[in-house]
C-alpha cells in the first residue's frame, strides 16, 4: 500500500523496455519556397538595396537553405520500384537585412509570400508595414526615416 501512496504501480514490470516517442519535427517547412519565387524576390529586394546604398545605407542579402543529408540507406533490392533520395534542399525567403554605421542590425525587409508586397519590420519593433512591390522607394524612404539621428 506504501507504494502506491509514493505514487508507484505495483503492475509497472521494470525489466519490460519502454519505446520513446518520436519527436516532432520543426515547423519551418511551411516557409520553404521555389527556386523561381527566392529569385524573383530577391530581385525585388535588390532594387530597395540599391536604393539604400545611393542613401548611404548598409544592408545585406540573407538566403537560407536548409539540406538534409541521410546517413543510412535501404537496400535496393527491398525497393526496387522506388528511387530512394539521398539528401533533400529546401529554400527560404530571402531577408533583406538594414544595418546601421556601427553594424547594428536596424530593419529587415522580406517579401510577403501571398501578395508579393514588402514587409518592412524595423529593429525593437514586432509589426510590419506592407508596401506594394513597386513602391521599393516608399520602403528605402521609411527605412532613411527611421534610421535617421534625428529620429525617436
Amino acid at each position: 500500500m506504501d507504494n502506491l501512496k509514493a505514487g508507484h504501480d505495483e503492475r509497472h514490470e521494470p525489466d519490460k523496455p519502454q519505446m520513446s516517442t518520436p519527436t516532432a519535427r520543426p515547423a519551418t517547412d511551411d516557409r520553404a519556397v521555389t527556386e523561381a519565387a527566392v529569385e524573383k524576390q530577391d530581385r525585388a529586394l535588390a532594387v530597395v538595396q540599391r536604393l539604400l546604398k545611393e542613401r548611404g545605407i548598409g544592408s545585406r542579402r540573407d538566403h537560407r537553405i536548409s539540406l538534409g543529408l541521410f546517413a543510412h540507406r535501404i537496400d535496393d533490392a527491398a525497393w526496387p520500384d522506388r528511387t530512394i533520395p539521398w539528401s533533400w534542399t529546401r529554400r527560404y525567403p530571402p531577408e533583406l537585412v538594414v544595418t546601421d554605421a556601427k553594424g547594428q542590425h536596424t530593419a529587415t525587409v522580406t517579401i510577403e509570400r501571398r501578395s508579393g508586397r514588402y514587409l518592412l519590420v524595423l529593429h525593437g519593433s514586432h509589426d510590419s508595414e506592407p508596401v506594394r512591390v513597386h513602391e521599393a522607394e516608399r520602403v528605402a524612404a521609411l527605412i532613411t526615416r527611421a534610421t535617421s539621428p534625428a529620429s525617436p
